[in-house]
């Protein structure tokens, strides 16, 4: 079928003669067809809103909106034509989509609609950012009626101004795109389920659950080593474990049954009722053809939903047309099973009839009629006229950065599926910075609530991801690095402290290497990463609080007893096995600590001791500790090595007790911790800021006016300093009464009370500083002496509080020095600036010289 009617006559066979017939009785066939193609009459399907040329202004659109070329003349002159021939040949199939209205009221191809656009985002670089920015930012317009063509195609530049449009709009403007990208894709107008044609989601699982299915692994259970110990002799009776495997698969089979009838009962309530309109429902849908981009295999893309389909999916019941921007094509294939056996080479004029000649793909010639097609084209001389595609009328397409941004219609959007509900919201939008929430639910109305996921960006403590689950109340929130704690997830019930919890945190970027931390009321347990002293698991044991007075020199009263402290060591190869510490555990409760080394590569027992903490005995002023070798306990793997003396014990014993006073403040300062993090982010909840790039011109409004104003009053304070000097002559001419001209005398007056201004002001700074130093030096030869008369006496802590002292006094004794020094040399150099300042002044100079 060709755009000349001579050719599409001789194609189509419809009347009955032989080759060697006269050209009176061919010119009589023509002029019978001629007259019976002029009395068909095609009516295309009205529009419940026509577009009409006085609803709209046409002064904002160009001139190829409103009016057509000679050439777009010529073009819709061979649309007509071939739509006549189309509806005479065919007169059972419905109308083709060819030159609908534009926004303006006049006819255009569908082809030169089409307005191929490659843009700067790196998103739409790709067949899934163009579907995804497409499903998202538009809002959908069902076709009414259903099973009818639209009348109107509106262009893509109105259609992204409005921000909705049908399906034929939706599909029109995600072709441009791809087509700007180097797909080769094609709008295709055709018939497809309901669910697609009305964006039902409902029945479909949500694509953010179905990710979560796919990343989930299956777990792998530990190689077995083959010289790992058998187990021990199972002696239970055979008979018995057969009976109880037996009634066991008896409950699984009757739990799977009733799971499957659950299954089945809930599919049946699911399924929706039988569509009176199946198969006549008009959709229009996008093509991407392979080769192009490396893309393997032919599919289709939904552009109401953005998601990507075979094409052989059986929710797509048939195919009328497709086309690109440089041709049109109709299907001429049986699509009585949907579109999965069609072909889509649309070089095969027999399948696919196309109405411009020589444009789009070649046509596929027959192996046998290659002669026979050479003999022809050597007899005619004259190559065949080809018309060219006109070039689009439609303006150049422009997305804006806040458009790209914002993408959703006035920044949200709410999309239902299968139990789950998803809301997207544009960046910026919520005051929490929320981007996607999804809400699953346990039934199919939606109305008992099981999860509950959000996302959030740009936010100030870099939460992420926040998952509440309502059956356990549990929630669980994801953050990205940065934050103050290097905190990571935390899992918690409620933000109480010493309540269940877990948090995780960025190991590398805390100096302890803490990578996890879990509590239960009375428990803490945490984990390292990559510590120099080995450690890697620490767990507390915690006591209820006494309830007595706290001391008035607690350090701190929020702190629970601690009553077991149990802490695990990795190997280190440096050191000998049974003298590397692979668990210690202080019994702080029980007064004892015990040792258990790391076990020999040819042994299977490790070597262990276990330390009783000595008593203090004595007065406060004199205590004293006691040590006996009955306070060890020790077991020696290796019986030729020689018991450890006494002394070396008593070193190990103290040295442990130093370390447990130290890790009893590491879990204080844990506990610590814990509580600011809670603390922390009770507050962030209550008032959430959301952070703001410098590079952000638009939102960045407080920045901008804060630069603004901080630069006018930089300028103004300029202006203010240059047009007023400070007057250093301005106190001592008040006190001649401020005189209008002066004299010799008062002239020289004036230079000898300035002088002896500063003068005084001189003597009266280097006094003070000379008194601050005689009374730092008084207080510390004070301090010497009280030193050495009560040196005996004094305690340990008396020493450090006193060397401390010392140092301190002299370094500001020594700062004094410096101090009063610099004054005493700067001082002659200030006096004879100001005399020669004096005698430069043009108030002064010509009585002073």
């Amino acid at each position: 079928m060709e755009t000349l009617p001579e050719e599409q006559l001789s194609e189509a066979g419809e009347w009955k003669g032989e080759e060697e017939a006269g050209d009176e009785d061919l010119n009589t066939e023509l002029q019978d067809l001629e007259e019976t193609l002029s009395k068909i009459h095609i009516t295309t399907p009205a529009s419940p809103q026509p577009v009409t040329k006085s609803s709209i202004d046409l002064s904002e659109f160009p001139s190829s909106y409103k009016e057509n070329s000679s050439q777009e003349k010529l073009l819709l002159a061979i649309a007509d034509n071939f739509r006549s021939q189309y509806a005479h040949l065919y007169p059972d199939r419905k109308p083709l989509f060819l030159n609908p209205l534009n926004e303006c009221g006049v006819e255009k191809f569908v082809s030169t609609t089409l307005r191929p656009t490659l843009l700067s985002y790196p998103e739409l670089y790709s067949w899934g950012g163009c579907a995804c920015f497409v499903s998202e930012y538009l809002s959908v317009e069902p076709l009414d009626p259903p099973v009818d063509l639209p009348q109107c195609l509106r262009s893509p530049t109105w259609v992204l101004k409005c921000q909705r449009g049908t399906c034929f709009e939706f599909a029109n403007l995600l072709c441009s795109l791809l087509l700007g990208a180097g797909y080769d894709a094609y709008c295709v107008s055709g018939y497809a389920a309901k669910e697609l044609c009305l964006l039902d989601q409902t029945h479909q699982q949500c694509p953010l659950l179905v990710n979560q299915e796919k990343g989930k692994l299956p777990e792998q259970r530990a190689p077995q080593k083959k010289y790992t110990v058998k187990p021990p002799r199972d002696l239970r009776s055979a008979f018995e474990q057969q009976q109880e495997q037996r009634k066991q698969a008896e409950i699984l089979a009757a739990q799977e049954k009733r799971r499957k009838e659950t299954e089945r009962e809930e599919a049946e309530r699911e399924r929706p009722p039988p569509d009176p309109l199946m198969g006549l429902r008009v959709h229009c849908w996008v093509l991407v053809l392979a080769g192009r981009r490396e893309v393997p295999e032919n599919f289709f893309i939904d552009p109401l939903g953005g998601k990507s389909f075979s094409t052989t999916d059986e929710r797509f019941l048939g195919i009328e047309s497709l086309w690109n921007h440089q041709n049109y094509w109709v299907n001429m294939q049986d699509c009585r099973n949907g579109c999965r056996d069609l072909t889509f080479d649309l070089g095969d004029a027999v399948k696919w009839e196309f109405l411009l000649f020589g444009r789009g793909k070649p046509l596929l010639l027959i192996p046998d009629m290659k002669n026979q097609e050479d003999l022809e084209e050597e007899e005619e001389k004259e190559e065949p006229v080809v018309f060219e595609m006109p070039p689009s009328w439609v303006e150049k397409i422009d997305i804006s950065s806040k458009d790209m941004e914002t993408r959703c219609p006035e920044g949200k959007k709410v999309i239902q599926y299968r139990k789950a509900k998803l809301e997207k919201f544009a960046p910026y939008l919520m005051k929490d910075g929320l981007v996607t929430r999804l809400t699953v639910y346990q039934d199919l109305e939606c109305k008992q609530v099981s999860d509950v996921k959000e996302w959030f960006r740009h936010r100030h403590d870099h939460l992420e991801m926040r998952e509440l689950k309502k059956g356990s109340n549990e929630t669980l929130e994801h953050f990205s690095p940065g934050r103050s704690h290097a905190l990571k997830t935390h899992r918690y019930i409620t933000l109480e402290p010493e309540t269940e919890r877990q948090m995780e945190f960025y190991s590398h970027a805390r100096v302890d290497g803490l990578a996890k931390r879990v509590e239960i009321p009375f428990e803490m347990t945490e984990t390292f990463e990559a510590r120099p002293d080995g450690l890697y698991h620490r767990h507390v044991i915690f006591g209820k609080r006494l309830k007595m007075p706290m001391a008035a020199n607690a350090q701190d009263p929020n702190s629970r007893p601690v009553l077991k402290i149990t802490e695990r060591y990795h190997r280190n190869r440096d050191r000998k096995a049974s003298e590397d510490v692979a668990e210690r555990v202080f019994l702080i409760a029980e007064q004892r600590i015990q040792l258990t080394y790391h076990r020999e590569d040819d042994c299977i027992i490790p070597s262990w001791r276990e330390f009783v903490k000595p008593r203090v005995t004595g007065d406060k002023h004199d205590q004293r500790m006691v040590f006996t070798p009955d306070m060890v306990t020790a077991y020696q793997v290796d019986p030729n090595e020689k018991p450890s003396k006494n002394l070396f014990l008593y070193e190990i014993l103290m040295s442990l007790m130093q370390e447990e006073e130290i890790v009893k403040q590491r879990v204080k300062e844990s506990e610590k911790e814990t509580r600011a993090i809670l603390s922390l982010r009770a507050q962030e909840d209550i008032g959430t800021e959301l952070l703001i790039s410098v590079y952000d011109t638009a939102r960045n409004e407080k920045a901008r006016k804060n630069r603004e104003d901080m630069e006018r009053s930089a300028k103004e304070e300029k202006l203010r300093k240059a047009e007023k000097e400070l007057d250093y002559l301005a106190p001592f001419l008040a006190q001649l009464g401020d005189p209008d001209a002066l004299t010799r005398k008062m002239a020289l007056q004036l230079r000898e009370d300035c002088l002896s201004d500063l003068k005084q002001r001189l003597i009266d700074k280097a006094n003070l500083i000379q008194a601050h130093f005689e009374k730092e030096t008084q207080e510390l030869q004070k301090k010497q002496q009280w030193y050495q008369q009560n040196q005996l006496s004094l305690t340990k802590d008396d020493e450090e509080t006193y060397l401390s002292y010392c140092s301190e006094a002299m370094f500001r004794i020594h700062i004094l020095e410096l101090r009063l020094n610099r004054h005493k040399e700067k001082a002659p150099q200030k006096y004879l600036a100001l005399e020669e300042k004096l005698r430069r002044d043009p108030r002064l100079s010509e009585y002073l010289w």
